[in-house]
């Protein structure tokens, strides 16, 4: 067995080093990349994104790559093509920047939908279809996809059945003060990655994920998990609610923050907690209600308070004893 927990510790520090301030949200991709899911980023530009990328490939010991989305872009600008080769008269496949284990997919609305649809199609099967051949992809792959909430011009939103890919949805945010002085002290004339090194290997990477199948989810949690997905389907704000797709999301990443807290069983807090980034963004309001800044994490917020079904730790300890 090996230690989640202090893998999960390690890759943090190491991140922490260049990413000032932001311990929570780094912790939460750790979450997101030990469950198996991909990240959307909603963020201005210069919070740090890029370098985030960067520290967790390096501190992953991963691959890493970045497209820089545009409206003009084409699916084979992503996963690539076979290209005629004057000299061999043969076909040659050049992947696309896709074939990476860690990539920084900047700002993925501005492209259109068949571009976006190409990437998530391979986030969702872990592989590109190339005239017809089927080629996978490194294992593990996580994409970190940004958006500008600002900035709307020449933009296309990705529609709800593709925000449902995304296993959590978070912001980096402007960092304090005391943080931004500190980062202008150690990198105000630049980052210096060689002070990151691997703390783990992609190899590690997916050990953890087929550990996590061990860690036990009562069926007391269960019902607090489906009872928190009806919820959001019954709300009188909401078109549309959680899928099962995303309780089988909040279900999987539940078990990575247990086992990230040094527990081989989830808890209701553990729900609690990440709830937010899981939820909030796979929900669809109804035209009638105010899309402000933060109003779906606001109804997630109301849903948990309102949903009592929740079993104490001691409750759920219990059950599994049994079991």
């Amino acid at each position: 067995m090996i230690n989640i927990k202090l893998i999960a510790e390690q890759i943090m520090a190491e991140a922490g080093k260049v990413i000032l301030g932001k311990e929570d949200r780094i912790r939460l991709i750790v979450m997101a990349i030990f469950a198996g899911g991909h990240i959307l980023l909603d963020d201005v530009p210069g919070t740090g994104k890029t370098t985030l990328v960067k520290a967790l490939a390096i501190a992953l010991g991963c691959r890493s790559g970045r497209i820089q989305f545009v409206p003009d872009m084409l699916p084979s600008d992503i996963i690539g093509m076979n290209i005629y080769n004057q000299k061999t008269r043969e076909f040659e496949l050049r992947v696309g920047p896709v074939m990476t284990n860690i990539l920084l997919a900047d700002e993925i609305n501005r492209a259109i939908p068949r571009t976006q649809s190409a990437l998530l199609e391979a986030m969702e099967e872990n592989q590109i279809s190339i005239d017809g051949g089927l080629i996978s992809l490194p294992q593990p792959f996580i994409v970190l996809a940004t958006q500008n909430p600002v900035d709307a011009e020449n933009t296309f939103a990705l529609p709800a059945a593709q925000m449902d890919r995304f296993l959590i949805k978070l912001s980096l945010g402007y960092p304090s003060e005391e943080s931004e002085k500190e980062m202008l002290k150690r990198s105000g004339d630049g980052l210096d990655f060689s002070i990151l090194e691997p703390v783990t290997s992609p190899e590690e990477i997916l050990t953890v994920r087929k550990e996590l199948n061990a860690v036990k989810v009562s069926d007391l949690v269960m019902d607090y998990i489906v009872a928190i997905g009806n919820a959001t389907r019954c709300h009188p704000q909401l078109k549309a609610g959680a899928s099962p797709r995303a309780a089988k999301a909040l279900y999987r990443a539940s078990k990575s923050w247990a086992a990230m807290d040094g527990r081989d069983y989830v808890t209701p807090d553990d729900v609690k907690e990440i709830a937010v980034p899981v939820l909030a963004h796979r929900l669809v309001l109804k035209n009638t209600v105010s899309r402000s800044e933060g109003n779906e994490q606001a109804l997630i917020r109301s849903i948990l308070e309102e949903v009592q079904a929740s079993p104490t730790e001691e409750e759920v300890y219990r059950s599994l004893t049994k079991e």
